[in-house]
C-alpha cells in the first residue's frame, strides 16, 4: 500500500510540473506595449503545445526540450481591458489585460522613494484614482545566476488604497504621459536603494568590456548561500574589532539607567549617519549615550530635547526615563522633558536606534540637535557613545556585481516596453569618474538584453547635497557625478533631467518628486510621442577666451537664457588662470552668452558652474525654467580619477 501512495504522488507530482507557468510580469492588470511585437513567454512540459489567443489573435507553439517557450503576438494598438489565454495541458486566463505605454523604472533610492513621502503627499495621494495608470512592483531580490523569474511582483491599479508605496517618480511621469495620451500607462518598478550601478549590470556585460573585464575574471559565479555565511562572519567580525567586544543584547536592560558605565563605549560622530563612519552599511539595534553637565539652574529649567532626527526609529531616555519615541525615519525629534528629570551636574541622553534599511543614526543639521532652556542651549553636537547590539544579516546588494542584475531585470527580459527611466548615481559617487564608463556600459547592457533597439533611456542626474562639503578648492564627488551622467548623453537616444533647483542639501532624498516626474514626461513628450515642446536646460557647448574674459554659448537655450530672478546675473560660476585656483566669478547673460569674469584672474583659462556637492545657489535657466547642468570647461585631474570598482573578497 505504501508504495502505491508513492506512485501516485510521483504521478500527481509530474503532472504538476507539466502544468503550463507564466512569468510573474504576466498577470492580471498588466499592460501591454502598444505598436510593438509582444513576446509571451513562459514555461511547460517538455514538447508541448501552447495555444496563446489575445483579442483577435491566435497562435501555437511548441515547448522545447526544456519546457520554454516564447511567441510573439503581433504589434496591438492602445486599448482594453481584454483576456489574455495560455493553453497546454491547463489553462491560464489573465484578466484586465491593458494594451498603452509600458516604461520600466529602475535605480536605487531616489526612484523606490514612495508616494507617502512625497511633498504633498496627503493631497496627491487623495488624487490618485487612475484606473487606466497601472503599477508592478518588483520584490527587492539578489541572485548569483540569471534568474528565470521574479521572487514576487504584481500589477496594482492607480487608485487611493494602492498608491502608497508606489514609485513617487513613475508616478507623476506616468500621470503626466496619460494626461497628455490618455491611453493606458504601465510602469514597472524594479529599484533598490542605496545600490550601485555595478550591481544592476550583467556578467556578460563585463567580460566585453576592456574597463571590467579584468575585474569579473576574478569574480566566481556566487553561491549566495556560501555568500551569506562569509559576509555574516565578516560583518560581526568587523563590529567586534571596532567596538572591542561583541554584538550583544545581554546587558541592553541597563543601557538607559543614568548609573550605567560606559567608559569602554567606542565614540562616533553625531549627526551623521553611521554607514559614513566606523560603523558602516548596517542595520539593527545600536544604543548611544551622552553625557552632559548642567548648572543648578538649567536643571530646574524647563527643557526641550531637540534630537533631529533618527533613521528610522528611536526610544529616548534622560537619566533612565523615557522622554520620547518616533518611527518616521524623516521626522524631527523635540520631546518636552517632564520636570524632576534633569539633575545639577551629570546628565546621561541614552538612544536605542533601530535601522531597518537604508541609512541609519542620529542625522540632520547640527542646529537641530541640542538641549533647549528658555534662555539659552546646549548644543549635543559632537562624539557620543555607541554600543551595536544587533544587526540585521543579510547580503547586500553591492557585495558583488551583476546581484540585482540577475534577480531584478533577467527575469524581465523580453518583456516590450517603450523605455526606461533610471535614478541613480548616489551610491557611485566615490568612483564618479569610472561612472562614465559604467553608466554607458549598463544602458548598453540593457539594450543589448532585451533586443528592442536602442530604447530611450532618460535619467535623472543627482540633486545638491552637501554629503562632503566639495566644492572646487577641494574637489567634488557629487560634481564629478553629475558631469558623469551630463555625458552619457553622448549615447544614442538618451535624455536626462536636472535637478539642481529641487533638491535638499541637507537631504539625500529630496521630496519634490513630482516636478523630477515632470521633465521626465516632458523629454519622452517631446522625442517619443511627437508633442514638440522644450524640455532641457541650457548645456554647455563651447567657451571663448577673450582678455579677461571668458565667453560661454550653450545648447538647449530654447526662447533664451535667464537667472531664476529674471535678472542678467548668474550665480555659481567660477573662474581660474592657469594655475588651477579659482575664484567666484562675476557672470552676466548679454546676447543668449555668459560671460565670466574675476579681478582675481586677469588671464583666464577654464570655468566651473555649480562644481561642488551643493549646488544651491546655481539660477541659470532658459525661459521656459528648466536648469543648466553644472559643468566645467576643463579637463584636469579630478578627485575621483584613480577609484575603480574592487570586489571585496
Amino acid at each position: 500500500m505504501k508504495k502505491y501512495a508513492i506512485f501516485i504522488l510521483l504521478i500527481l507530482s509530474a503532472i504538476t510540473n507539466a502544468n503550463v507557468r507564466m512569468p510573474l510580469v504576466f498577470s492580471d492588470g498588466m499592460v501591454l506595449q502598444r505598436n510593438k511585437e509582444i513576446p509571451v513567454w513562459g514555461w511547460a512540459e517538455a514538447n508541448e503545445k501552447i495555444e496563446v489567443h489575445f483579442n483577435k489573435q491566435s497562435k501555437t507553439i511548441q515547448a522545447d526540450k526544456n519546457g520554454k517557450w516564447m511567441i510573439k503576438l503581433a504589434a496591438e494598438k492602445a486599448g482594453g481591458p481584454f483576456e489574455l489565454s495560455i493553453t497546454g495541458k491547463n489553462k491560464i486566463i489573465i484578466k484586465d489585460v491593458l494594451v498603452g505605454e509600458v516604461w520600466i523604472c529602475s535605480g536605487q533610492s531616489n526612484m523606490e522613494f514612495q508616494m507617502y513621502k512625497t511633498l504633498n503627499a496627503e493631497k496627491e495621494m487623495a488624487d490618485a484614482d487612475y484606473p487606466m495608470i497601472r503599477h508592478f512592483g518588483v520584490a527587492q531580490d539578489l541572485s548569483g545566476t540569471p534568474k528565470e523569474d521574479l521572487k514576487e511582483g504584481k500589477w496594482l491599479v492607480a487608485n487611493k488604497e494602492n498608491i502608497r508605496d508606489f514609485t513617487a517618480a513613475g508616478f507623476f511621469f506616468a500621470k503626466k504621459l496619460y494626461a497628455e495620451l490618455k491611453i493606458p500607462i504601465g510602469i514597472i518598478n524594479t529599484s533598490w536603494g542605496g545600490t550601485n550601478v555595478e550591481t544592476w549590470t550583467s556578467r556578460e556585460a563585463f567580460e566585453k568590456s576592456n574597463e571590467f573585464k579584468a575585474m569579473i575574471a576574478d569574480v566566481p559565479q556566487v553561491d549566495m548561500d556560501a555568500v551569506f555565511e562569509v559576509y555574516k562572519k565578516s560583518v560581526l567580525d568587523n563590529i567586534k574589532k571596532i567596538q572591542g567586544f561583541d554584538v550583544s543584547m545581554e546587558n541592553e536592560n541597563k543601557f538607559a539607567a543614568f548609573n550605567f558605565e560606559d567608559k569602554n563605549w567606542p565614540e562616533i560622530k553625531v549627526p551623521s549617519l553611521w554607514e559614513n563612519q566606523q560603523i558602516g552599511n548596517i542595520d539593527g539595534v545600536v544604543w548611544m549615550r551622552k553625557t552632559i553637565t548642567l548648572s543648578a539652574e538649567q536643571a530646574r529649567t524647563e527643557a526641550v530635547l531637540h534630537l533631529s532626527k533618527v533613521d528610522d526609529e528611536d526610544i529616548t531616555y534622560i537619566n533612565g526615563v523615557q522622554v520620547g519615541t518616533n518611527n518616521i525615519w524623516e521626522a524631527l525629534r523635540v520631546y518636552k522633558i517632564p520636570s524632576g528629570i534633569l539633575k545639577e551636574g551629570k546628565n546621561v541622553i541614552a538612544v536605542r536606534i533601530a535601522d531597518y534599511s537604508g541609512g541609519g543614526g542620529i542625522y540632520g543639521d547640527p542646529a537641530d540637535l541640542k538641549l533647549q532652556f528658555k534662555d539659552n542651549n546646549i548644543a549635543l553636537e559632537g562624539l557620543w557613545k555607541f554600543n551595536v547590539v544587533q544587526v540585521k544579516i543579510a547580503v547586500s546588494p553591492n557585495s558583488y556585481p551583476s546581484l540585482l542584475y540577475n534577480a531584478m531585470v533577467n527575469p524581465l527580459v523580453p518583456y516590450a516596453f517603450q523605455g526606461v527611466l533610471w535614478y541613480q548615481g548616489e551610491a557611485n559617487v566615490w568612483r564618479a569618474k569610472q561612472y562614465k564608463k559604467a553608466f554607458p556600459l549598463m544602458i548598453t547592457d540593457w539594450r543589448t538584453k532585451f533586443r528592442q533597439d536602442d530604447f530611450p533611456f532618460y535619467f535623472v542626474q543627482l540633486s545638491t547635497f552637501d554629503e562632503f562639503k566639495g566644492n572646487s578648492k577641494v574637489g567634488s564627488r557629487w560634481a564629478e557625478l553629475r558631469e558623469a551622467q551630463l555625458e552619457t548623453l553622448k549615447l544614442p537616444n538618451t535624455g536626462m533631467v536636472v535637478t539642481t533647483d529641487i533638491g535638499n542639501a541637507k537631504d539625500i532624498h529630496p521630496k519634490n518628486k513630482q516636478d523630477v516626474g515632470l521633465r521626465l514626461a516632458a523629454i519622452a513628450l517631446n522625442n517619443v510621442y511627437g508633442k514638440k515642446q522644450i524640455y532641457s536646460g541650457p548645456i554647455f557647448k563651447s567657451q571663448e577666451i577673450k582678455g579677461n574674459e571668458i565667453i560661454l554659448t550653450f545648447d538647449n537655450t530654447g526662447s533664451g537664457l535667464s537667472a531664476s530672478d529674471n535678472s542678467e546675473n548668474v550665480r555659481g560660476f567660477e573662474i581660474a588662470g592657469a594655475d588651477k585656483v579659482f575664484y567666484s566669478a562675476k557672470a552676466i547673460i548679454k546676447n543668449n552668452k555668459v560671460i565670466v569674469s574675476s579681478d582675481n584672474v586677469k588671464s583666464p583659462v577654464a570655468v566651473h558652474y555649480g562644481w561642488a556637492d551643493d549646488d544651491t545657489e546655481i539660477n541659470l535657466f532658459n525661459k521656459e525654467k528648466f536648469p543648466a547642468s553644472p559643468f566645467r570647461t576643463d579637463n584636469w585631474e579630478m578627485i575621483t580619477a584613480n577609484e575603480i570598482y574592487k570586489v571585496s573578497k
